[in-house]
């Protein structure tokens, strides 16, 4: 097998697992299942990725630049995230690894501490950054940036993990940007 081949198996693998991880969980996947879903052998999961486990770290690498949708005015934050958000959920909703975090972090104390880590960082601190920036005194853009935070993390459990309909995705987004926008201007 060239280069090119093991790379292109690599991600067919990578992709089979994500959709898996985040419709079904860590404990209900399993190597054989994804193998079969990409069509290849047990083996090569465990030749590329060590295993259930490395398989899973892989899939959840999480590389979103959640930081572009603090550019801009404060007046605009709610709808420059609430576009992000409904982009994120309706684009690839069952390759999302935030998704697989998600369902996996009751389970595995790992991808709980996973996502807990990519959200403070990726979210809450820029988010924190970007409030103060915008002229808040930082206890106030601390509580107001944790209040998003926990918004959207809430609204992202109840409709993507207890499996709710997302709903219609214009309304969805308007409802969430005027939510976010409440929570940014206190």
């Amino acid at each position: 097998m060239n280069s090119r081949d093991a790379a292109a198996t690599r991600q067919r693998i990578l992709e089979h697992a994500q959709r898996h991880f985040a419709q079904h969980g860590y404990a209900a996947v399993t190597v054989k299942g994804v193998a079969d879903a990409a069509s290849v052998s047990p083996n090569l999961i465990t030749r590329y990725f060590g295993g259930k486990d490395g398989l899973f770290l892989a899939a959840t690498q999480v590389k979103i630049p959640v930081s572009k949708s603090f550019d801009g005015e404060r007046s605009a934050l709610g709808s420059h995230l609430a576009a992000n958000i409904v982009q994120r959920w309706f684009g690839a909703p069952g390759e999302d690894p935030l998704l697989v975090l998600q369902r996996a972090s009751g389970e595995r104390p790992q991808a709980a501490e996973a996502l807990a880590a990519f959200l403070d960082t990726n979210s809450l601190e820029p988010l924190h950054r970007y409030l103060c920036d915008s002229g808040l005194d930082d206890a106030d853009a601390r509580s107001r940036a944790a209040a998003i935070d926990a918004f959207v993390l809430g609204v992202s459990t109840r409709r993507r993990i207890l499996r709710s309909e997302l709903g219609d995705p214009a309304e969805l987004q308007a409802w969430l940007s005027t939510t976010i926008q409440r929570l940014a201007d206190g």
